[in-house]
């Protein structure tokens, strides 16, 4: 295998995350070929406030993010920072049938739904909302935090995830008015739960489409969620990624929802985009098919 193709610098990457080492020569490598970016589409001022030296805690640190909206509320984000996995981290996605990247990074995709979902305030006002693939749980803080909607909830397949995500509620509860909010674990391939059927009005989700053996669950799970008599929605933001998008949305169609597909939705997501397109150090391998997040509005009904 030539050892400067695309498949050969990926799998150096997960060496390095296992072996918890890199030397320069690798570190350009990874940086060369990795989609990951260093600021996202940078939407949301953002700083460290806190990176505990302890060892139970040494692997993560708590992220200011500042909303762009009236009054500049913070939100406190913990997270991982160190850029490596574990072979429990490993463990528990074999058992659960899930990936871990929810504990890579904060992705770039959920900056820019929590962003279109701050600016719209109107549509989540009193509304049911549930995330998911959420991650850390930015966009549904996010949407807690400064749009009155009703309840809110985060929720992830993989359970390291979920504990993020009661410890970022917890740390932000006092920014959420009269809005409930709690973390749920979800996993797409289980449909028992009958609690949930046809009780939410919005449901959210960023870069959920990238694996497709997930599809057909993810379809299903938003047909399960949404509510079948009242008007209801889900809006997604994911890259095309190949066909992998066009996967999915062949999934939602034979399932029976319709979606509406939308490229420039918002003008300074859109104004970055054609910045980062243009070469941006910030993120240096930038490539729209992969990294620009679209808008796919799905409903029950035309």
């Amino acid at each position: 295998m030539d050892p400067t193709s695309s498949s050969s610098l990926r799998w150096n990457i997960l060496r390095q995350a296992l072996l918890r080492r890199s030397d320069s020569q690798s570190q350009a490598e990874t940086k060369r070929i990795s989609r990951k970016a260093t600021q996202g589409f940078n939407l949301f001022p953002s700083q460290v406030v806190d990176s505990s030296p302890q060892s139970d805690h040494s692997r993560e640190a708590c992220v200011c993010y500042t909303i762009p909206t009236t009054g500049s509320p913070k939100l406190y984000l913990t997270k991982r920072v160190d850029n490596c996995s574990d072979l429990n981290d490993f463990e528990i996605s074999n058992r659960y049938n899930i990936d871990n990247t929810g504990l890579v990074c904060q992705w770039p995709s959920e900056e820019v739904l929590a962003f279109f979902c701050k600016s719209q305030p109107d549509r989540f006002r009193g509304k049911r909302v549930i995330e998911l693939g959420s991650g850390y749980g930015l966009a549904g803080l996010v949407i807690a935090a400064a749009t009155e909607a009703s309840e809110v909830v985060i929720s992830d397949g993989n359970p390291q995830v979920v504990n993020y995500i009661k410890r970022n509620i917890e740390s932000n509860s006092m920014a959420f008015g009269g809005t409930s909010v709690k973390a749920m674990e979800l996993h797409w391939n289980q449909h028992e739960h009958s609690e949930l059927t046809n009780t939410f009005d919005i449901i959210v989700a960023s870069d959920c489409t990238f694996f497709k053996e997930f599809h057909k669950h993810l379809a299903r799970t938003i047909k399960m969620l949404l509510k079948a008599k009242e008007p209801s929605e889900a809006l997604f933001f994911s890259p095309k990624r190949g066909d992998s998008l066009d996967k999915f949305l062949k999934e939602i169609k034979d399932i029976g929802l319709h979606y509406v597909l939308t490229e420039n939705y918002d003008a300074q997501v859109w104004k970055r985009h054609e910045t980062l397109v243009k070469g941006d150090e910030a993120w240096p391998n930038y490539d729209k098919n992969h990294c620009y997040p679209l808008l796919i509005q799905i409903t029950n009904h035309i």
